[in-house]
């Protein structure tokens, strides 16, 4: 991967297990159906893995994402069991 491309997604994806998993899904669809998968969003690309254009669709912002904030209920303290 280019390091280049990979500090311009992360300045974009700040948490870097969500970068992981952007780029990892993206790379499924370049590679999947035996390579006739999805068509990179990027006019040049030649030479280029499939792991360095999803870095760039990041850092170009061709690729759109959005963090989802998930609720969790609060829970009280654990109730202890007695035995009778």
């Amino acid at each position: 991967m280019n390091a280049d491309l990979l500090k311009r997604a992360a300045e974009k994806v700040v948490n870097p297990n969500v970068l992981v998993n952007l780029v990892s899904k993206r790379v499924r669809q370049l590679n999947s159906a035996g390579g006739t998968g999805s068509r990179p969003l990027l006019s040049e690309t030649a030479g280029w893995g499939a792991g360095d254009i999803a870095l760039a669709e990041l850092a170009e912002d061709k690729m759109g994402w959005e963090m989802v904030e998930v609720l969790v209920p609060e829970t009280g303290p654990a109730k202890r069991r007695t035995r009778t």
